[in-house]
């Protein structure tokens, strides 16, 4: 499905928050490397998934009214054969039922283990005043605890993008610290703009997040995100 069709079909539903799925589909679209992702609702089916993508690979449980999927027990990584496919389901689904027995269940998404690096959080919410702002900063569990973010408003020029990465306190993070790797700082400003630009040009977006990418020497890939929409007129 296009990035039309999704927001129709989640403003029949009532919906206001998009799933992983669907977000990804989304950022794709516009331009951003994603992780591969398919939606499995049976437990034969994620096995097959997991087979087609190649382990290892992550389950995450898909609900529209789960927004923090680790919190509800719906989340498990690093599964490298099909028995640890079909348990993680089976555990994925008791848990979240247990803990939201109101939740709607989607399915299970199936999802290529990307490689880990320099984890990165890239958002999107909008000010009453000046409208939509981006947000970047060092990703995962490091946005919580350090806060250590940067925000420009929409749209953004090579510079704020630029701009806004050399001004986190991490910044020695990307650049390489104690012999680790380098990442692209080119790709993360790509990334940066074409998000800008994707937000300029669909007002209907409320907030966004991209957290985390997963940054690299020749590359960023989001590995979980985040879309919720304003609320239909």
């Amino acid at each position: 499905m296009n990035k039309s069709q999704i927001i129709s079909d989640a403003r029949k539903q009532g919906r206001t928050l998009l799933t992983e799925i669907e977000s990804k589909q989304i950022l794709k679209d516009a331009g951003i490397d994603v992780t591969l992702i398919k939606l499995a609702t049976s437990e034969n089916e994620a096995v097959g998934f997991s087979q087609e993508i190649g382990f290892p690979v992550v389950l995450k449980i898909a609900s529209s009214d789960i927004s923090h999927k680790s919190d509800a027990g719906g989340v498990k990584v690093g599964l490298n054969n099909e028995q640890e496919v079909s348990q993680a389901y089976s555990e994925i689904m008791n848990s979240v039922k247990q803990r939201f027995p109101a939740a709607k269940i989607e399915g299970i998404s199936v999802q290529n283990m990307a490689k880990p690096g320099v984890e990165i959080i890239i958002g999107m919410t909008k000010d009453a005043q000046f409208g939509p702002v981006l947000m970047f900063g060092l990703g995962g569990i490091w946005v919580e605890v350090l806060k250590d973010v940067s925000f420009r408003i929409v749209p953004l020029t090579r510079y704020d993008a630029s701009a806004m990465i050399q001004e986190i306190r991490g910044n020695a993070l990307l650049k390489g610290y104690r012999g680790s790797e380098a990442v692209s700082i080119t790709v993360l400003e790509d990334m940066l703009l074409k998000i800008s630009e994707f937000v300029e040009k669909n007002p209907e977006i409320k907030e966004m997040d991209l957290n985390p990418v997963f940054a690299y020497k020749d590359g960023a890939v989001a590995v979980d995100a985040r879309i919720v929409l304003e609320e239909s007129e």
